[in-house]
C-alpha cells in the first residue's frame, strides 16, 4: 500500500515559532482543509475571547472531518483534537529563533495596520501591555515544550515529528510531507 501524508495534522510550536504558515504550507502541499487556533476558534472581533462553550463546539466539529490540518491547539480544548490527530509536527526551534519570529512580525502588523484574527488589528498599545503576544511567548515557552514531551511519553497519543530547524520542514512539505520512514511512492515519468 503506499503511503500517504497525514490527513488530520496538529501543529505545535512556541509562540511565534511560524505553525500558521507551516501548517498552510501544509494544507496546500496536500490538500487538505486548514484551520486556525486563532482565527476560527479563538478571537472574535475586538479581542473578545470566544467562549469556551463555543470553542468546544467548533474544535469537535473540525475534529470530526476525514481531513484537516490546525495550526495549533488551546490547552482548554487540545484532548478533542488530539484523539483525532494522526501526525503532530512540532516545530522545535531555538528561543532566539521563535522570538526573533514573533517580534519582526509583530512590528510589521502594527506598521501595516494588517488584519489578524478575525479583524483585529496588532497595536503598540497591545505590545506593550502586559498580556502582550511577546509577554505571552515567555509566559508559554517552557509550558509547550512540556506539553509535547507529555505527549511523547503517552503511547496512546498520536506520533511526534520534529524540526530543529525551518529549512528541514520545508523540505519535508516539498518532498510531499510523507510519512517518517515511509517508502515514498514510485514517480510517473
Amino acid at each position: 500500500m503506499t503511503p500517504r501524508p497525514a490527513q488530520r495534522v496538529l501543529f505545535h510550536g512556541v509562540t511565534g515559532s511560524g505553525k500558521t504558515s507551516a501548517a498552510h504550507a501544509y494544507a496546500l502541499a496536500v490538500d487538505v482543509p486548514e484551520f486556525s487556533a486563532d482565527d476560527d476558534l479563538g478571537w472574535l472581533p475586538g479581542w473578545k475571547g470566544r467562549p469556551i462553550e463555543d470553542q468546544y463546539r467548533i474544535a469537535t466539529t473540525i475534529a470530526t472531518q476525514d481531513q484537516w490540518v490546525l495550526d495549533s491547539a488551546y490547552s482548554s480544548w487540545r484532548e478533542i483534537v488530539l484523539a483525532r490527530t494522526e501526525l503532530i509536527v512540532f516545530l522545535d526551534y531555538p528561543r532566539w529563533l521563535s522570538l526573533g519570529r514573533l517580534v519582526r512580525r509583530t512590528i510589521r502588523r502594527i506598521i501595516s495596520k494588517h488584519p489578524v484574527c478575525n479583524g483585529n488589528t496588532e497595536t503598540l498599545r497591545r505590545v506593550l501591555a502586559k498580556d502582550s503576544i511577546i509577554a505571552w511567548h515567555f509566559k508559554t515557552f517552557t509550558r509547550k515544550r512540556d506539553a509535547i514531551k507529555t505527549i511523547r511519553a503517552d503511547p496512546s497519543m498520536p506520533p511526534v515529528l520534529s524540526f530543529q530547524r525551518p529549512r528541514d520542514l520545508d523540505a519535508w512539505i516539498a518532498s510531499g510531507a510523507y510519512p517518517p520512514h515511509a517508502d515514498r511512492p514510485a514517480h510517473n515519468q
